[in-house]
């Protein structure tokens, strides 16, 4: 599926805004996308396993909370990365 990457991560995959991976959940296609681009997924996954606070996971324009939640081969996924400053 496509995963489309926030520029903040962009340095993971090469300068690629948008990437391919698998996985049947969130989970999966985090470790998968992780397995092509070392690193990537704890700049996204905290140590207890939670999505950490400044980023947003969206499926097919749906924000989803868990990394349980479920994957189908045709779902579009961005990762929006909040940026602070002033």
């Amino acid at each position: 599926m496509i995963v489309h990457i926030p520029s903040p991560l962009c340095s993971y995959t090469g300068k690629l805004a948008q990437v391919e991976a698998d996985g049947a959940s969130v989970a999966e296609l985090l470790a998968n996308l992780d397995a092509n681009h070392p690193g990537i997924r704890f700049r996204m996954i905290d140590e207890q396993e939670a999505i950490r606070q400044h980023i947003k996971i969206f499926v097919n324009s749906e924000q989803i909370a868990s990394l349980k939640h479920e994957l189908q081969p045709s779902d579009v996924v961005h990762i929006i990365c909040a940026l602070s400053g002033g």
